[in-house]
């Protein structure tokens, strides 16, 4: 993809969108959506019909849009420029016509097929984007708005990445690193940070779910939208801490500088998997605050109408494999900073997890329990 081809939508009107078929709706919806939305595919798939299309369509264009942050073969401000680019296409009016074949740029190695496939399948979504209601579509276009800004802001703030090391086995040593780190500066950098690329999904969410469902209608919408962004900080602050070895290593650390300086490391000192004893209180500092996150997420989950199973286990399922991911994180005092055991939870783990959830969704005080469980089991770790 040339620098050119992302600007191509300069000076010349909008082309009106091509229809979308049903059959491509679906499979835009269903099998590429799966291919691409890993672990939150189960969320999207379970909402109930009015909100499930726009959630899926959004997660969509958002998952097009960090494709595009990440591919490594293009410098980081071509892809800035890309992505500027696709924001204006989001505004409106979503004309697909002009956009490049971007998948041509991905690096094979990087890529998925699902991922190139999805780039391909761009001017389809974006038609799909014109045909929903107009409601939706506004809220489509914000939250994807502001996600497309965190991805802009990690590659200005990050802009001498390097590309994400594998690591095949314990015996795989942190490699001499070629380049700076770039460190965040304080709580308020990653506070705003993770607003922008998870927290902004829940007031997007909350919005959605009361559009479409009436029973829904009572709530204390700005409220249960202040929730819902504590919500997604949650689950994206457990994603940091779970990825702070694996973004070192590609020139990025999201724990803040001041607090780093002031317990006497420098990011680089982080890449020696030894400082996880030392480094401990800068990690235990942040599981805390993610615990304080998830205490709200669980305040919003109760707030469903047990009725609305769908929605309870929507939302019951990120919460819960997040505090189970806490939990592991806090009981590796001695290594959360090694590269070759990321805090992962197995598979079997998640099936049981959604064996139970059937059971206890409609039961207010079963979710107490259950989360009250995962929770000590954090605490217990701290």
């Amino acid at each position: 993809m040339s620098p050119s081809s992302v600007n191509g939508d300069a000076g010349r009107p909008p082309a009106a969108p091509a229809a979308v078929s049903p059959a491509r709706r679906a499979q835009l919806l269903r099998p590429l959506l799966k291919s691409v939305s890993r672990s939150f595919y189960l969320s999207l798939r379970i909402l109930p019909g009015g909100p499930r299309e726009p959630a899926g369509l959004a997660y969509l264009l958002a998952r097009a849009a960090d494709t595009i942050a990440d591919t490594r073969t293009l410098p980081p401000e071509q892809r800035l420029t890309a992505l500027q680019a696709f924001r204006r296409r989001i505004a409106g009016p979503a004309d697909g016509g002009e956009l490049p074949t971007l998948s041509a740029g991905l690096d094979a190695a990087a890529a998925t097929p699902g991922e190139a496939a999805l780039l391909d399948a761009l001017p389809d979504a974006l038609a799909l984007l014109e045909s929903i209601p107009p409601a939706d579509r506004q809220l489509v276009r914000q939250v994807v708005d502001t996600l497309i800004q965190g991805m802009e802001f990690d590659l200005t703030r990050f802009p001498s990445e390097v590309s994400p090391p594998k690591f095949p086995g314990p015996e795989v040593s942190a490699p001499e690193f070629p380049i700076p780190i770039a460190a965040l500066e304080n709580a308020a950098e990653l506070d705003r940070y993770v607003y922008l690329v998870a927290g902004c999904v829940g007031e997007f969410w909350t919005a959605l779910c009361r559009r479409h469902d009436a029973a829904l209608a009572g709530w204390d919408a700005g409220g249960m939208a202040a929730l819902g962004v504590r919500f997604g900080k949650a689950l994206q602050l457990t994603n940091v801490l779970r990825d702070v070895p694996r973004d070192l290593r590609m020139g990025r650390c999201y724990l803040p500088l001041d607090e780093l300086t002031a317990a006497g490391f420098t990011p680089a000192a982080l890449l020696a998997p030894p400082n996880s004893g030392p480094a401990r209180p800068l990690l235990r500092r942040w599981l805390i605050a993610a615990l304080e996150h998830f205490e709200a997420a669980e305040l919003y989950l109760l707030a469903l109408p047990r009725r609305r199973v769908r929605l309870r286990l929507a939302a019951y399922w990120p919460l819960a494999l997040g505090l189970m991911t806490l939990a592991l994180l806090a009981r590796r005092p001695d290594d959360w900073l090694t590269p070759q055991r990321p805090a992962r939870v197995r598979r079997r783990q998640v099936y049981a997890l959604l064996l139970r959830s059937l059971i206890i969704a409609p039961s207010d005080t079963l979710l107490r329990y259950q989360l009250r469980q995962l929770r000590r089991q954090v605490e217990a770790a701290l």
